[in-house]
């Protein structure tokens, strides 16, 4: 296997743990002291897997494309972001289909650590990229 795409997938990897599990923390916490008679859909833990599998299931196969010379990693990047959304609402139609009562708080639940774990996400694409320009200058001119 290539050297860089496992250079680069362990290190996102140990991030996206640490991510994960320093969000999984502070967010158990604060359910535990503020939301402890709020029955949850989905227990937080399946949000949490459902989130890291998709993150790290995308990032990658960026990071395969990238390795093996496929430069066009936007449109991979934009194909993964619709696939994870057409995931998000496979993932929540039993949800939705319940008609629960206490809509906004399980959106929150489940949103919350989606878009933090989606900002991170971006970041590493990105700095993987601009590594990758910095050392090919000819990305930078656009040839």
């Amino acid at each position: 296997m290539n050297e860089l795409f496992v250079k680069r997938q362990l290190n996102f990897l140990i991030q996206l743990l640490g991510l994960s599990a320093l969000l999984f923390g502070a967010h158990s916490y604060l359910n535990y002291h503020f939301a402890k008679d709020i029955v949850l859909f989905f227990p937080l833990w399946h949000i949490y897997v459902f989130h890291f599998m998709t993150v790290l299931l995308i990032y990658s196969f960026i990071n395969y494309r990238d390795s093996i010379g496929k430069t066009e990693v936007f449109n991979v990047f934009m194909l993964g972001m619709l696939l994870k959304m057409t995931l998000v609402i496979v993932f929540l139609l039993p949800w939705l289909l319940s008609k629960p009562d206490q809509q906004g708080y399980d959106l929150m639940n489940f949103f919350v650590p989606y878009f933090i774990l989606l900002a991170f996400e971006v970041y590493s694409v990105t700095k993987f990229l601009q590594k990758k320009e910095q050392h090919d200058p000819t990305l930078k001119e656009g040839k």
